[in-house]
């Protein structure tokens, strides 16, 4: 799964998940069946059930190891023939009920009730900390780290060697590398702003990835990065962001990226390497990034772009194509 940190619960008999769903089983061969998890297309494998929603997704579904998909039914066509399809009106609330079937825990984002003056725990003699320093369960701490003044380390963290935590910073479900810091005032592994309007009552959905900060990172002042829901949000090695940005759910950022302050990156777009972002940018969700791509300040990205592309404006167009219908 996404997430270590998550307890699963299951496996449950695919007529369970089928009543869930509100589905007929008349046309499910093996009514004997243990669905064992829920994950994404890419990585699912058998007895997994996955889904399927749109069809920029329709070469890896092609290529799904699932035993099911949820999805609608002018994109059952594209799946292989392992794999049966569960057609539902609502691909995404469907597999919320049933993510948080297997993951209860992973709805709510409570504060950690497990956490302890860091002066009563095994790292007051191995970490340097400010005042009021909380530390939660199942914690790691490399050596020669620095944490500051009321910052809270949730349970369920995982922090490399040579590692330097701000003041009033809030980190849970994560698990960073070496060499890595994260300024003042960050919150890093919630859940994401991801729910499904009704009109009765918006339905949360469950987060079950987590945050992954490689080596040699610098996250600036007031950033958040939430946590995946089906993957894990990624920050690669010797990327650097400024202040007050947002990195939604899901998102890959590759190495030697540079992000200046108040950009904000929407859910499960991925950025390849070397990409520079200027402030103010925004990239809409579900957008590929090429590499090399170098991105001018408060443009707004709707699309993709191939690698070593240079863009500007919103919407988001070739620098000198911007400029020449700028004059």
């Amino acid at each position: 799964m996404s997430n270590p940190f998550f307890k699963k619960q299951g496996p449950f008999n695919i007529l369970e998940v089928l009543k869930i769903l509100k589905i007929n089983h008349d046309n499910i061969m093996n009514k004997k069946q243990d669905i064992h998890d829920v994950k994404d297309l890419l990585s699912s494998s058998t007895n997994d059930i996955t889904f399927f929603h749109s069809k920029k997704y329709k070469d890896v579904a092609n290529k799904t190891k699932a035993s099911y998909c949820i999805t609608t039914n002018h994109l059952k066509n594209e799946l292989p023939k392992n794999c049966v399809p569960l057609i539902v009106d609502n691909v995404l609330i469907s597999v919320s009920l049933i993510t948080a079937r297997f993951y209860p825990e992973a709805v709510n984002d409570n504060f950690d009730d497990t956490v302890a003056d860091i002066t009563k725990t095994e790292f007051k003699e191995k970490v340097k900390f400010g005042k009021n320093v909380l530390v939660g369960k199942n914690v790691v701490l490399g050596t020669n780290c620095s944490i500051g003044h009321n910052t809270i380390i949730e349970k369920n963290v995982s922090i490399g060697d040579n590692c330097s935590i701000g003041s009033n910073t809030v980190i849970k479900n994560s698990l960073i590398g070496n060499n890595v810091k994260i300024l003042d005032n960050c919150i890093i592994g919630k859940h994401g702003f991801g729910f499904f309007p009704d009109l009765i009552k918006n339905l949360r959905y469950p987060h079950i990835g987590i945050v992954k900060i490689e080596d040699n990172c610098e996250i600036g002042c007031g950033s958040t990065i939430d946590r995946g829901s089906m993957s894990n949000t990624v920050i690669g090695k010797n990327t650097f962001l400024d202040n007050q940005i947002h990195v939604a759910h899901n998102v890959k950022i590759g190495e030697n990226g540079i992000i200046a302050g108040q950009v904000g990156i929407a859910g499960s777009s991925v950025l390849g390497k070397n990409v520079k972002i200027g402030g103010q940018a925004g990239i809409s969700g579900h957008l590929k990034i090429g590499d090399n791509v170098q991105i001018a300040g408060g443009s707004g990205v709707i699309k993709d772009l191939p690698d070593n592309s240079k863009v500007m404006g919103y919407p988001a167009k070739n620098i000198r194509q911007f400029l020449k219908e700028s004059k």
